[in-house]
């Protein structure tokens, strides 16, 4: 029977069509021959209908019978376009599938029994036409075309192939009855983290939240979107921008792209701050703190601090090639402050200087500014001799008074990543001209993105230089701290004309690929951005890179322990499986014993030989609720979800059908087709055939002739 039991058992064969099929055959003889049964007409049709009804409810419970034996080997398909992922003002919609409870633990134990083996595993005609379709590969002409029949993709086939998304099928299949699964909104402030091995669907699942981002409006208004995308996915680009269009913001869509800096918007992500030493902090946090680099650390805080506070004074903008040029110069710098500052205060003072600059030699000048300008040394002699107080020219002044050789040491540190932000296109990305009117690609800032609630993907071209790529994300990743914490005191129009504080507006981030961009400014964001309506989505792989990016196994318990929300896909790693298995309680499943026996009799004179009994008992067992093996057991595009406080599901996310990108702009689409072509795996590099339509360019026009000349020869002999 299918209703449920102390031992409920749903593998096993449907007996229910026996009493179906004499339910039919008992009606259909009450409706033909009523007097066979010594009924009139009337009682005939009365019991034909009894026993249809009957037979009806045995149905319905043979079909719950094979439903489930069908699930547990092959599960429906589940594919849904994008116009139809439901976009809810109060739900994130996540898949379908079913809350995880004891009697799923129960039949999923049942399970891996050997008596129940045959309804598990495949039939002998799929590992038959599995077999045959492997040796037809190499067949000649005629049989070779049989194995495609094999693979024929159709419930009309009876050796259909399985789909390609590996685990097991029983999983899932455990639960006939579905519901679609949805976190609260209100969740989501308390952020996500989405685990899961490499191809698995964390991209996929990316795709669905943030479609739905994009999408979602709130009290009349749309929700900002921040997508950084280390490696850079075609799809999740054109699904943005798609989505984008069709909510009617392509106006406020940005593209940032480290590979594709021709098209992509500019950002400064030192040039927006509420106080002077956040750019300090900004630069000088993403060096290492440990051990030794401590000290230098502080000391590159402190230049950078003075560099800082001299542009600001001057009316300049800082940025990384301003900060670098004057890290490595500063002597420009402090006499380009020192005459903006005597202009203003003693405009009589470089009449001084300039005669102590004609008085100085080689013999004369101190030792520790030896390799200075002289009229750097001048203005030092000048500042000692006269009383002058200025918080940024003494800090100008200190920073000269320091031996050259003894600065440069100090500062090595901070060069190789003023370096890396600064070299190439790069440069112009992230050190934009704002005066450059004929520049068309946009400059954008963080509060300028949340103020116009815009959508902006982030592509860092980590495949190809992952050092710089991991500089500009922790840079980015900084700055959008900053910016939360101003939001979090002045609410998001603050300065601006009638201002009024109004309700805090949800900033969606979703970074893909995170354990590459983290640094120690990624714990306060996940920890008290949400006072601000940060939202965090983070996918990767296994909590060993969260580890070993920041290289501290208690920060990075610091970190997972904001998340709230816990989306575990398959994974390969039993540490990051136990994060979600040893947080569910454990249950009690059932189990039936058969014992027999049989005792012989002691007394020679009794009728009875022997005695013989046989008992079916239940059994309880406690067990966890799932095993770290379920979780590396999961398909592609299943997962695990504990949401609300312990609430564990099971998910399987919708296949996306592909939309075409006819929509997106010709930019775009090059710049799609480009990630799609050249960005491939690490593990694939020697396949890598460089930039599409490149080659050619590279090569003078002479060769290139000779060379499809060649080629051509080579197909005429072939």
């Amino acid at each position: 029977m299918a209703q449920p039991h102390a031992v409920e058992v749903l593998l096993r064969p449907a007996v229910e069509l026996y009493t179906v099929a004499v339910c039919a055959g008992a009606a259909i003889l009450c409706l033909v021959a009523p007097w066979s049964l010594a009924l009139n007409p009337l009682l005939g049709l009365g019991s034909a209908l009894a026993f249809l009804t009957f037979g009806a409810i045995r149905l319905r419970d043979a079909w719950a019978i094979l439903r489930h034996r069908r699930n547990i080997r092959r599960l429906p398909r589940y594919v849904m376009t994008s116009r139809d992922v439901p976009v809810s003002q109060q739900r994130l919609f996540v898949g379908r599938g079913f809350r995880w409870e004891q009697r799923h633990t129960h039949r999923l134990m049942q399970t891996y029994r050997p008596e129940f083996r045959r309804y598990v595993e495949p039939m002998a005609i799929y590992r038959a036409a599995r077999r045959l379709e492997e040796r037809l590969e190499f067949a000649p002409f005629p049989l070779s075309k049989l194995a495609r029949v094999l693979a024929w993709d159709s419930p009309f086939n009876p050796a259909r192939p399985l789909p390609p998304v590996g685990g097991l099928p029983r999983l899932h299949g455990i639960e006939p009855h579905e519901v679609d699964v949805t976190l609260p909104l209100g969740e989501r402030v308390g952020h996500s983290l989405v685990l899961g091995t490499t191809r698995v669907g964390k991209t996929r699942l990316a795709e669905l939240f943030i479609t739905q981002d994009i999408r979602r409006k709130v009290r009349g208004e749309h929700e900002v979107v921040i997508v950084f995308d280390p490696k850079g996915d075609a799809d999740l680009l054109k699904r943005m921008y798609v989505e984008a269009k069709r909510a009617g913001r392509e106006g406020e869509f940005y593209v940032f792209h480290l590979g594709w800096p021709d098209i992509s918007a500019r950002y400064n992500a030192v040039g927006r701050f509420g106080r002077i030493s956040e750019v300090a902090t900004r630069i000088a946090g993403q060096l290492s703190g440990e051990g030794n680099s401590a000290a230098f650390r502080e000391f590159a805080w402190r230049f950078v601090n003075i560099i800082a506070r001299a542009l600001v004074e001057l009316g300049q903008r800082p940025d990384y090639l301003l900060i670098q040029r004057h890290v490595i110069n500063i002597d420009a710098l402090f006499i380009e402050y020192a005459q903006h500052y005597f202009a203003r205060n003693e405009p009589k003072a470089w009449e001084v200087i300039v005669q102590l600059e004609a008085k100085l030699n080689d013999k004369n000048i101190p030792r520790n500014m030896i390799g200075r300008e002289k009229r750097v040394v001048a203005l030092e002699q000048y500042l000692s001799q006269v009383r002058v107080y200025d918080p940024v020219l003494d800090g100008l002044r200190s920073a000269v008074r320091y031996d050259r050789t003894y600065f440069d040491k100090i500062v090595a540190s901070l060069l190789p990543l003023l370096e890396k932000l600064t070299t190439g296109k790069i440069a112009q990305l992230l050190a934009p001209n704002y005066s450059d009117l004929s520049d068309p690609r946009p400059i954008f800032d963080w509060m300028q993105v949340i103020r116009k609630r815009a959508v902006v993907y982030v592509g860092l071209d980590a495949l190809s230089d992952a050092e710089v790529a991991a500089a500009v994300g922790n840079s980015m990743f900084s700055d959008l701290v900053s910016v939360a914490g101003h939001i979090y005191k002045f609410g998001i129009d603050d300065g601006l004309p009638g201002a009024a504080a109004g309700a805090r507006i949800p900033i969606n981030v979703h970074a893909d690929e995170f354990n590459e961009l983290m640094g120690d400014e990624f714990i306060p964001m996940v920890n008290k951005g949400g006072g601000a309506g940060v939202q965090v989505t983070a996918y990767t792989q296994t909590l060993s890179d969260i580890e070993a990016r920041i290289g501290n196994r208690a920060k990075a318990g610091q970190v997972v322990g904001n998340f709230n929300n816990l989306f575990m896909l398959r994974v390969r790693e039993t540490a990051t499986a136990e994060l979600l298995t040893r947080q569910l309680p454990k249950v009690e499943v059932y189990a039936t014993a058969l014992m027999s026996g049989a005792t012989d009799s002691s007394d020679p004179r009794g009728n009875t030989a022997f005695t013989s009994n046989t008992q079916d008992r239940i059994s309880s067992n406690s067990v966890p609720l799932i095993e770290p093996a379920h979780v590396v057991a999961l398909p592609k595009g299943q997962c695990f979800a504990l949401s609300e406080g312990g609430n564990l599901w099971k998910v399987r996310m919708p296949l996306p059908a592909p939309d075409p990108d006819e929509a997106m702009p010709k930019d775009l689409q090059e710049l799609a087709g480009y990630m799609r072509q050249h960005y491939v795996e690490a593990g694939d590099w020697w396949e890598n055939q460089g930039i599409p339509g490149l080659q050619d360019e590279a090569l003078p026009d002479d060769l290139l002739d000779d060379f499809r000349q060649m080629a051509a020869a080579e197909e005429e002999g072939a």
